[in-house]
């Protein structure tokens, strides 16, 4: 048998040497799923000296592989962390990113101290805008829509499994919660945004994210977003909040169309790497 730090040691120089984000977090990761254990208990078993047995050593080896191939790591152990909560992904969703937890304090710094505010989450992908605001505003009404049955199914699948009453709408942002116009507190919405004809540079992204998640529908990656936004001016109450992300090219660009197409109040906010990638503006009236 061989022992966790070597197994570790020799997982983490394939990984970096194939050029693989955070290679030794991602072999910590994998020998706990393989394990069937957390991170931490993983390292208290390092420390005492335990040793996997021969056959979790051949499925962490399996899983190394695979991600050596550019499988997704969130892929590989079926779960993405998204602001505490853990949440089951899989092929045919967008895996959650750490930059769009910002996008989530704004909208609860937006509906802090009012009971009842109405939010919904346009292009949910996975569930974690959604799920995340429910979680940490409980009196907050939450629904969220997705076009894409798949991710559809992942996110009612997420709500499910984290007790978390979300109402999810199968069906296009651009016209969905018929009969809401006009009543909503906060729209927030990642929707697809990258423009089309540029092709991602992580094969993680180009090759495993659903492109229907991905690509805004025009050269500049706009005419989604500027969609999902007109929308979301019909959904929202005279003074309500847009929350949205972008890429980080679209800084200046999607908040000046958004000011011609007549919202108030539009301001960006760059995320903790100092990149452009969330604009808010306000209904106007």
């Amino acid at each position: 048998m061989t022992g966790v730090r070597s197994l570790l040691g020799c997982a983490t120089e394939r990984l970096a040497a194939a050029g693989v984000p955070s290679a030794a977090s991602d072999a910590r990761l994998l020998l706990a799923h393989a394990w069937e254990v957390s991170v931490g208990e993983l390292q208290r078993r390092q420390v005492l000296g335990q040793q996997p047995g021969d056959g979790v050593a051949a499925a962490f080896e399996e899983l190394v592989g695979q991600r050596l191939a550019r499988i997704p790591l969130q892929h590989l152990t079926g779960t993405a962390p998204f602001r505490g909560l853990e949440l089951r992904v899989g092929p045919g969703v967008f895996i959650p990113r750490p930059e769009t937890e910002m996008l989530v304090d704004l909208v609860l710094a937006e509906i802090a101290g009012r009971e009842g505010a109405s939010v919904v989450d346009l292009c949910t992908g996975s569930g974690a805008i959604a799920l995340a605001i429910k979680h940490e505003a409980p009196a907050a009404s939450v629904a969220a829509v997705e076009l894409d049955p798949m991710a559809h199914a992942w996110a009612t699948r997420n709500a499910e499994l984290l007790g978390l009453e979300v109402s999810i709408e199968l069906g296009a942002a651009q016209d969905s919660l018929a009969g809401r116009e006009g009543m909503l507190d906060v729209v927030a919405s990642n929707p697809p945004y990258i423009p089309v004809g540029m092709e991602p540079i992580d094969p993680e992204v180009r090759d495993h994210d659903p492109a229907v998640a991905l690509y805004g529908g025009s050269d500049d990656g706009l005419r989604i977003p500027l969609e999902v936004a007109d929308r979301a001016a019909q959904l929202l109450r005279p003074g309500g909040l847009l929350v949205m992300e972008h890429a980080d090219s679209q800084g200046d660009s999607l908040p000046a169309a958004l000011a011609r197409h007549g919202w108030a109040e539009v301001a960006d906010r760059a995320d903790l790497a100092g990149r452009p990638r969330t604009v808010t503006a306000r209904r106007a009236g």
